[in-house]
């Protein structure tokens, strides 16, 4: 049986994979300005996804499914093609904002694509610069690979309809992973409107960091999760992206990944479902 990858790795690691043919170093940017920020400078050898156009579909109306819903699995295929990433690749990904930002969701992506070396670079693309891996500002000359043939996600997602049974019944646990004022509907700076999904508890994505901006401990984030299992368990945030964090923690920890509400908040408080303010009686962490 093959190892399962650890699904961080951290910068002097990376330093040391620098001559490994089989590595490819994924920048994962979000936003207008990310494409022009990876030619400012990245990661020698960087390949560049951004998280509207290669990593979501999105639709007019939010409401269907979010403002960041997965592409069909074939397009993201595709899409992994065209970066040269082969079933043999060692695949590494950062962000800006500590895997939060799109690192995670390309990750969990890739994962659910089948592929089995991927890993997130712990505290992003400035402890591997500290620690001795050159920048860049050149595009790198990339060969195409062939695509992979997966049909479905590989791992769980949960639909709208799923995430209602769950609220009414209140036999799965819900995490919105948001920060706590959007959680308990004090303010909104992104979708319409302020709250959470009744039954929801709250547990922000970043309790999954220590003070200096790396994943805590596998341990630790282990008694942060453990009492949640993957078959009884939704996450989700606003869109979708930073749900994947949380995800990537339950990796780190060594549990079973949970189901993925992709749709998330963004979906829920545009189709007319009920909404609840304040904190749950399981609280934050």
């Amino acid at each position: 049986m093959t190892p399962v990858m650890h699904p961080l790795i951290q910068a002097e690691t990376l330093c040391s994979m620098q001559d490994d043919k089989h590595l490819v170093v994924i920048h994962a940017g979000f936003g207008e300005t990310a494409y022009a920020n990876y030619l400012k400078k990245h990661l020698k050898g960087t390949r560049f996804v951004e998280l509207n156009t290669d990593l979501s579909d999105i639709k007019e109306n939010a409401a269907q499914g979010g403002r960041h819903p997965l592409p069909a699995v074939q397009a993201f295929a595709r899409r992994v093609a065209r970066l040269g990433i082969t079933a043999q690749s060692h695949v590494v990904v950062y962000d800006e904002n500590k895997g939060a930002n799109a690192a995670a969701r390309f990750w969990w992506m890739l994962k659910a694509l089948g592929h089995q070396k991927v890993q997130v670079l712990d505290g992003g693309p400035e402890e591997a610069e500290q620690a001795g891996f050159p920048t860049d500002t050149n595009i790198p000359e990339v060969q195409p690979a062939t695509a992979y043939t997966t049909e479905q996600w590989l791992l769980p997602t949960a639909s709208l309809d799923e995430v209602t049974r769950a609220s009414e019944k209140n036999t799965v646990t819900i995490i919105d992973v948001r920060e706590p004022q959007r959680y308990q509907g004090i303010t909104e700076p992104i979708d319409l409107i302020a709250g959470h999904i009744p039954g929801a508890i709250n547990k922000p994505y970043q309790h999954n960091l220590n003070t200096h901006g790396r994943f805590k401990e596998a341990s630790e984030l282990r008694k942060m999760y453990q009492e949640f299992t993957a078959d009884t368990t939704l996450v989700h945030c606003g869109s979708g992206v930073t749900a994947c964090h949380t995800l990537l923690a339950f990796a780190v920890a060594g549990l079973p990944i949970p189901k993925l509400y992709v749709g998330s908040w963004s979906e829920w408080s545009r189709n007319n479902k009920p909404m609840a303010t304040g904190t749950h009686s399981k609280g934050t962490s």
